[in-house]
């Protein structure tokens, strides 16, 4: 028997803690870390790669990817893969695949439609357990654990009813939230600009959180205004973790709009603030100035009361559609995603199935093709679509991005948003991890090469409990990955959103070789994870 499966020699060992690299081999068996230090040459092992000097860097761990209905299509997830990810965390933004009650399902699997990637799920599943069990029968590429969306849980017991909860319903909610944790979730999530998280109140969602508590599971927030009301929003996101008694973190934190420009130093100041008095808070990150969501996002909330056939209806109505589009251009006690983007000219299609030959186009030139207004342009395409609308918002400050990667509590996350087949996509879905390490670590200097890894490795890994993985050291999880700092690159660009990266030559899942120079293996180590 060799004494290794697997050893990677002459490396430059970053191994996730932030510390000084090193150089170094690592011994692989069984799938674990064994040895990290000097080997003799000659030892025993089944495999041996040269590293010739390139960094060798824990698995990344990407906290933020919409994937779950994809992985019933796409359970290798390559475009992770060779991005050097080898665990991904879904049940995002406060939509999760589970659980669901039978009568439930038609409302998930259309509101859903803008993350399924064209996947028809069979639903053959209720609760967040047996979700989980349909992942554990796949030959998952890369390791997947998930968190409980809010918005799911209040669809289970309001649908997309515009209400407060009776205290019943609140404790329903509650409940849902802690069975989730009990069968694995890592926490919850909140979508408080989508339906029907946006009909929640403060009080709600901290009472839900509540649920959290006895597994310390983590309160992720995708904040109820990233633009105008941002540091209010923040300040909600703090106050629900700190009543909760829970750790809380803000998802792909940003202030959008021009004239919110800077207000990511008072967020940041205030989160400081919020950890010197003992509440555990932290932060994630797209390295991109444009965001994305659904094209329907553009609409004001009281359109989407009811449910997806509700706001279809209403956009059918002429009256109705003159009031969105008043109160569009001109009101903002909402998440107003387009003037947050500067007007119809910020606003990119990129995912419109019945649609295709708008994708990639703006708002105005759809507007120019159809001989209408932008805006009705943009009506027709989420009626045309019925569900399945996604668009890119031009809305973020390149500096703002550098100033809120360099802080300490920040860590980085792609929220992937899958595209279907032949569909385009934000270039954040398949260039996160290698742009922060070649355009804000070598071109940019931005950041140390040892603090990206640390914000794409051991942060995240700590911040979720995953005691094996993260770090290259003796006794974890050998999910590793091999690249050269001075090439990697990303390739994929809002026009070309599949161009793939370079400089990244292996990656390993449970010390199986997943990816070489750019090419799947065809080895699916990857595991579904489950809190404690």
């Amino acid at each position: 028997m060799p004494d290794f499966d697997l050893v990677i020699r002459n490396a430059r060992i970053v191994d996730g803690t932030g510390t000084p690299w090193y150089r170094g081999d690592v011994g692989v068996r069984d799938g674990k870390i064994e040895h990290v230090g000097a080997l003799p040459s000659g030892v025993p092992c089944a495999s041996e790669i040269d590293a010739g000097g390139e960094v060798l860097a824990p698995g990344f761990v990407d906290m933020h990817t919409h994937n779950d209905f994809l992985l019933l299509k796409d359970a290798e997830t390559v475009p992770k893969l060779r991005q050097g990810v080898t665990t991904i965390m879904i049940g995002q933004c406060g939509i999760s695949a589970a659980p669901i009650e039978g009568d439930k399902v038609p409302l998930l699997d259309a509101y859903t439609g803008f993350v399924k990637a064209g996947v028809k799920p069979e639903w053959n599943w209720r609760s967040f357990a047996e979700y989980l069990d349909v992942l554990d029968g796949l030959d998952l590429g890369v390791n997947v654990g998930s968190f409980v969306g809010h918005g799911t849980i209040r669809l289970n017991v309001l649908g997309f009813e515009d209400r407060l909860p009776t205290s019943e319903e609140l404790g329903k909610m509650r409940n849902l939230a802690h069975t989730a944790m009990k069968e694995g979730a890592f926490g919850m999530t909140s979508g408080l600009i989508y339906p029907p998280g946006v009909y929640s109140t403060s009080e709600e969602v901290e009472e839900i959180a509540r649920g959290l508590k006895d597994r310390q599971g983590l309160y992720l927030s995708h904040m109820r205004n990233e633009s105008s009301e941002v540091v209010k929003s923040v300040g909600e996101t703090i106050a629900a973790a700190e009543k909760a008694g829970i750790p809380g973190q803000v998802l792909h934190h940003k202030a959008c709009g021009r004239k919110n420009f800077g207000k990511v130093r008072e967020t940041l100041a205030l989160l400081e603030k919020a950890r010197e008095r003992g509440v555990d808070m932290t932060v994630d990150q797209y390295p991109y100035a444009a965001s994305s969501t659904t094209l329907r996002s553009i609409l004001p909330p009281w359109v989407h009361e009811g449910g997806l056939e509700k706001l279809m209806e209403r956009l059918r109505d002429p009256a109705l559609r003159e009031r969105m589009k008043k109160e569009i251009l001109t009101t903002e006690n909402w998440e107003n995603m387009l003037m947050s983007s500067g007007g119809a000219e910020g606003v990119m299609v990129v995912y419109s199935p019945e649609t295709p030959q708008f994708e990639g186009k703006k708002l105005p030139e759809i507007g120019e093709i159809m001989g209408r207004d932008p805006l009705d342009a943009a009506f027709e395409v989420i009626l045309a679509n019925h569900g399945s609308d996604t668009a890119c918002y031009f809305m973020l400050d390149d500096e703002d991005v550098k100033y809120v990667m360099r802080h300490p509590l920040v860590m980085v996350a792609s929220d992937t948003i899958p595209s279907a087949p032949g569909a385009k996509c934000h270039p954040r879905t398949n260039g996160t991890f290698p742009r922060v390490l070649g355009k804000y670590v070598r071109e940019e200097k931005v950041l140390s090469l040892e603090e990206a890894v640390r914000k794409m490795s051991g942060f995240p890994a700590t911040r979720l409990g995953l005691e094996k993985k993260g770090f290259v050291k003796a006794g974890m999880d050998a999910d590793l990955v091999l690249f050269n700092p001075d090439t990697v690159i990303d390739g994929a660009t809002f026009e070309s959103p599949f161009g793939e990266p370079e400089g990244i030559s292996h990656v390993f899942v449970a010390g199986k070789l997943a990816m070489k120079n750019g090419e799947f293996t065809g080895a699916t180590a990857g595991k579904v994870l489950r809190k404690n």
